[in-house]
């Protein structure tokens, strides 16, 4: 732990998980259930998010302990943003995701139906792009699961002209229960907090909430193939799950993509 700190960064973590835990729980089952049934059903979860939250994103789709009914959705001129400053910087990115009209173009390129649902990460929930991505998907009838620190969001300014906030287009929110700066640690002798910790909640509700939605995928005999590690399952079951999730994400995902005639 650093000189001049009340605690550490895991303290706060460790308090941010039990928060989650303790207050999450109905939640989570409510978007448990919109995702089993989506993804039972032979749809998708279709996952958004900009900047950091593209995070979230791909920790549901792909990667180890992961399987297929999560559709992850991340545009890189929102989230490409590691050179920082100069070409696809950090004030493109920050820009992109404040202009409205960009989510309808971004929504235009899938026919978005029944059962599929709306998972959408955003730590505020002010972007308009974010705002009008759970605003697109609901009006095409897809109910919309936000990830999203209520704290920060009523904190923030919303930079949708409407005024309305990710959580405000949602039919469950689960929240980040981060504080409104994110960050989690005071340090003496800086006027400012350190140590963000939406990241690690956004990827312990998504875990949480893939754990939960495959355990009724069970039930109900639906559970796709998940991608394991060769350490567990050895090199030729591995590879053999790895194929089947791939194929499986690309039938399902090949249903969902437009065609070249932009808007039908």
């Amino acid at each position: 732990m650093s000189a001049g700190a009340a605690s550490g960064w895991m303290d706060e973590a460790r308090a941010l998980l039990e928060r989650i835990q303790a207050t999450q729980d109905p939640a989570l089952e409510a978007a448990a259930e919109l995702c089993a049934g989506a993804i039972g059903g032979d749809g998708l979860v279709h996952v958004f998010g900009t900047g950091h939250s593209r995070i979230g994103v791909e920790e549901m789709f792909p990667r180890y302990g992961s399987y297929p009914g999560f559709h992850p959705i991340a545009e890189l001129s929102m989230t490409f943003h590691t050179q920082v400053v100069g070409a696809n910087g950090q004030r493109q990115a920050m820009f992109i995701e404040r202009v409205e009209g960009l989510a309808d173009t971004i929504l235009g390129n899938f026919q978005l139906a029944a059962p599929d649902c709306f998972l959408i990460f955003s730590a505020g929930g002010l972007g308009a792009v974010s705002v009008e991505m759970a605003a697109g998907a609901r009006a095409r009838g897809l109910p919309v699961i936000a990830v999203t620190s209520v704290t920060q969001s009523r904190a923030g300014t919303p930079s949708h002209s409407s005024g309305a906030r990710l959580m405000d287009h949602a039919d469950v929110v689960l929240d980040l229960c981060t504080p409104a700066p994110d960050a989690l640690v005071s340090l003496d002798g800086l006027d400012v907090p350190v140590g963000p910790g939406s990241t690690i909640a956004a990827v312990a509700l998504g875990n949480e909430l893939k754990v939960r939605t495959a355990a009724r995928l069970v039930a109900q005999g639906a559970m796709p193939p998940v991608v394991t590690s060769a350490s567990v399952v050895g090199r030729e079951r591995a590879d053999e799950l790895f194929d089947a999730a791939y194929a499986e994400h690309a039938r399902r995902a090949s249903r969902v993509l437009r065609g070249a005639q932009h808007g039908r």
